[in-house]
């Protein structure tokens, strides 16, 4: 829906956000049919019976459908390893018969997800270089043992790959490993030693939205958007040397973190003549299936949606499933921020990522006429100093165009013809309203223009970069209203642009980027979400070149290319370890995070103003060197992630396990780091567990940064292990609240198990609340256009809103004041 809005006009954006939304549900009422997952119980507990089509054809489909022929039309899938079921066509009637059918568990509508959407190798390796001497030649033995993960497998469920970009040259590679089962089926071009795997699964998309349009993407697992080669190249792109993108920004060597290790791509989202861009939920879980069966070693995920109940989540059901086989998960924690609680993909059986920036800018200073010099940001190629007259877009709009909230915006269709006339034009963010920069800066060259100033449509220093069809600086927000103040004061008003440059390193870094999601966890209170950050903002990488032979490598931004940079980690971590847990893998990444920057200072916001907290980064920035080594990891056995599914959801996520009469509260799964939604009055205690991995015989002890209102006790303060066992040691964590404590709002601390021979610091963040103490506090919120709220009321910690163009939101206010307030 939203990817249509820019054909319409400004004036038109609420009444037509309307009459989607209307249609929407008057469609899907009176809908014959639609792809639903059907999730069945087993009952072989040995697994050796592997189901079939012709099973759910002739044991449920084919009563229901009343013949084996509109049975078979109406299969979509059926999977063998992700889940014990299929997906079908079926009608609400069917799915009301079927439900009531023995020994089906579930029947969930297949829904979309949404994408995601080098110097950072560089920079991670430069933040992550303060490790031990010791410890890191032992790092480096480890990793030379590993052979940097030549043997390992990474599966991309995403968009699919451009096979001929230099990133995925297989010159000097090993043979594929003889554990692969995969194959490579959906490509033109033969696979190779690098990219070994290709499957596409476009069935339930075209059961949903017609057949693929050849017109704007392939049938095929070659990549007409870019975001899947993007992503894969991150994760294992081998070494270019000459890689930057156009105009020559970012030269210099383009590399992965993980450059010889193998890749397998499956093709789950699709793109639409539209533009929209797809993931059903059926279609993910096939791929899913397939990657199992093939036997990836690592999986990324950089889609998902939002307030999906781990039942309904596809991410969720097959990375548990992952989770069986030992096959570590890294997954996108998506582009709402900053809003509280928008965080995706929060199955405590994957690792969730946020985005942050590293130490490059590329800034473009412009001098406006009355001598006033600004620092903007751009990838425009412009080799001179070039001088323009300049125009406020308000200035230069057709008359009814635009409403009072919408004028300025540079949205389609609503600048004169030749308006511009040969000038710059100044464009307000119009990302409230679904006008993105490359469209205003289109709209701008419609008109006749020459150049475009564009307001950052995110707060704060973080600009996302792309390439514009005219010379275009983004400029950071505070800086506009002084702008549009003198254009509207000056008769001839003018600017002049300066060719972009290359600045690094920069300080601080890294930052937090302003789209990415935060917590609370919305699905589960109890488990803190996201869990790391990394880099994923101005990514450079390899692209398709569907569009243009000059995109093989271009500059993207997202939770969807911070999530490969901890998938190439966990690809290392299985080739170093190969006999660890996937939770281990988790857990060793994010104890070793750190939540400063590089100049020591936490970790802030894209405005450098305030302090991130947990709900931004959850544990910190990745280390990888660190988490090679971690010392300490915390281990979680599969039944114990059911458990918590079966507190959480009520039910079994997996058909052969039963929940079990009682259970312990979600918040006492052995994770690395901890939340309670609800301090109990007397105190809540949990249970945390901790495997020795880093050899020796080695003590630990415990230091507590308690949050405030709260205090903390951990019993034994101190742990030790014996020489060259993997031995586990167990301790409580009893949170209790004090008088101050603030009801209904999540504060923050964490607890550290340093090594008394100075290797090692095992730290876990904590994040609380409670509903049981008297004591309030009440905080004002700002709601951002366009939501003019008709109903709000704060719920918890959340306050909602009702507008007249959206369903129910959660309002845009600065949750991160409120931490630095309890913080110090």
């Amino acid at each position: 829906m939203f990817l249509v809005q820019w054909m319409i006009p400004c004036h038109m954006i609420k009444v037509v956000s309307i009459l989607l939304i209307l249609t929407t549900f008057s469609s899907t009422s009176f809908a014959d049919s639609k792809v639903y997952i059907v999730r069945l119980r087993q009952h072989n507990l040995d697994n050796k019976f592997q189901p079939h089509e012709d099973h759910y054809l002739f044991n449920y489909l084919q009563t229901i459908k009343g013949s084996l022929e509109e049975a078979k039309a109406s299969i979509v899938y059926s999977y063998t390893k992700v889940i014990y079921g299929f997906s079908a066509l079926l009608t609400p009637a069917e799915v009301h018969e079927l439900s009531d059918r023995y020994g089906v568990i579930s029947v969930v509508e297949s829904k979309s997800n949404e994408l995601q959407t080098s110097r950072s190798w560089d920079f991670i390796t430069l933040f992550d270089n303060d490790s031990n001497p010791i410890q890191a030649n032992r790092v480096e033995d480890l990793m030379s043992r590993a052979n940097l993960g030549t043997n390992v497998v990474v599966g991309v469920l995403d968009t699919g790959i451009w096979p001929e970009s230099q990133s995925f040259s297989d010159f000097g590679m090993d043979p594929i490993p003889e554990t692969w089962r995969g194959r490579c089926l959906d490509l033109d071009v033969p696979c190779n030693r690098k990219l070994i795997g290709a499957r596409s699964f476009p069935a339930a998309y075209e059961a949903k939205y017609g057949p693929v349009n050849p017109a704007v993407e392939y049938r095929l697992a070659r990549d007409s958007i870019g975001h899947g080669t993007h992503v894969a190249s991150i994760i294992g792109g081998r070494q270019v040397d000459n890689g930057a993108a156009v105009g020559g920004f970012g030269a210099g060597g383009v590399r992965s973190g993980a450059p010889v290790v193998r890749l397998a791509v499956y093709k789950v989202c699709w793109k639409s003549i539209t533009g929209l861009v797809s993931c059903e939920d059926s279609d993910i879980l096939a791929g899913f299936d397939a990657a199992i069966n093939d036997g990836v070693d690592v999986i990324n995920l950089s889609h998902g949606g939002m307030h999906k109940p781990y039942t309904q989540d596809a991410n969720a059901v097959g990375s548990l499933q992952a989770a069986l086989y030992d096959i570590p998960v890294a997954a996108a924690a998506g582009n709402a921020g900053p809003n509280a609680g928008t965080v995706a993909n929060v199955a405590p059986w994957a690792i969730t990522v946020a985005a942050s920036s590293i130490d490059r800018v590329f800034e473009s200073a412009f001098l406006l006429g009355n001598g006033y010099q600004y620092q903007g940001q751009s990838i425009t190629p412009l080799s001179l100093t070039m001088r323009y007259g300049l125009v406020y877009a308000g200035n230069i709009e057709i008359p009814g165009s635009t409403t009072p909230e919408t004028t300025g915006q540079c949205c389609p269709g609503t600048l004169l013809p030749n308006g511009a006339n040969g000038r710059a034009v100044l464009c307000l963010r119009g990302i409230e309203y679904n006008v993105y920069p490359g469209q205003q800066a289109s709209e701008v060259q419609r008109a006749g223009g020459a150049a475009a100033l564009l307001q950052n449509p995110h707060y704060g220093i973080g600009v996302s970069l792309q390439r514009f069809p005219i010379p275009t600086v983004v400029v950071l927000s505070g800086d506009i209203d002084s702008i549009r103040n003198y254009i509207l004061t000056t008769q001839y008003p003018t600017v002049t642009l300066s060719p972009p440059t290359t600045q690094q390193p920069t300080t601080p870094a890294p930052f937090m980027a302003e789209f990415s999601s935060t917590g609370p966890n919305m699905i589960e209170n109890n488990l803190l979400k996201p869990d790391v950050t990394a880099p994923g903002l101005n990514i450079l990488a390899a692209s398709t070149e569907a569009r243009s032979r000059d995109d093989k490598f271009v500059f993207m931004s997202g939770t969807s290319f911070a999530s490969p940079h901890v998938a190439a980690v966990l690809a290392l971590l299985k080739a170093t370890h190969p006999d660890w847990s996937n939770a281990a893998m988790i857990s060793a990444i994010m104890t070793t995070a750190k939540v400063t920057d590089t100049t020591g200072n936490p970790i802030t916001d894209a405005t450098l103003q305030n302090r991130a907290s947990p709900f931004n980064y959850g544990s910190g920035h990745i280390r990888p060197l660190k988490a090679v080594d971690p010392g300490l990891v915390y281990d979680i056995h599969h039944a114990e992630y059911l458990n918590f599914a079966c507190a959480s959801t009520g039910v079994s996520l997996d058909s052969h396990y039963t929940c079990p009469a009682t259970l312990p509260s979600p918040s006492n799964l052995n994770y690395p780091s901890l939340a309670i939604a609800d301090v109990g009055s007397e105190g809540t205690t949990v249970i945390r567990r901790v495997k020795n991995v880093g050899g020796g015989s080695p003590e630990y002890t415990v230091t507590i940064d308690p949050p405030p209102g709260y205090t903390v006790r951990i019993s034994p303060t101190s742990l030790s292990f014996l020489a060259g066992v993997e031995q586990t040691r167990t301790f409580t964590i009893t949170v209790r609240p004090l008088d101050n404590a603030v009801r209904n709002m999540f504060v923050f601390g964490s607890y550290t198990w340093f090594s008394n021979d100075g290797f090692y610091e095992v730290r876990s963040p904590m994040a609380v609340s409670t509903r049981r103490v008297v004591r309030e506090r009440v905080f004002d919120y700002q709601l951002m256009p366009p939501f003019q709220p008709l109903v709000c009321s704060c719920l918890e910690m959340y306050c909602l809103m009702l507008s007249v163009a959206e369903s129910v939101l959660v309002t845009k206010w600065d949750f991160n004041a409120v931490y630095v307030k309890m913080y110090n």
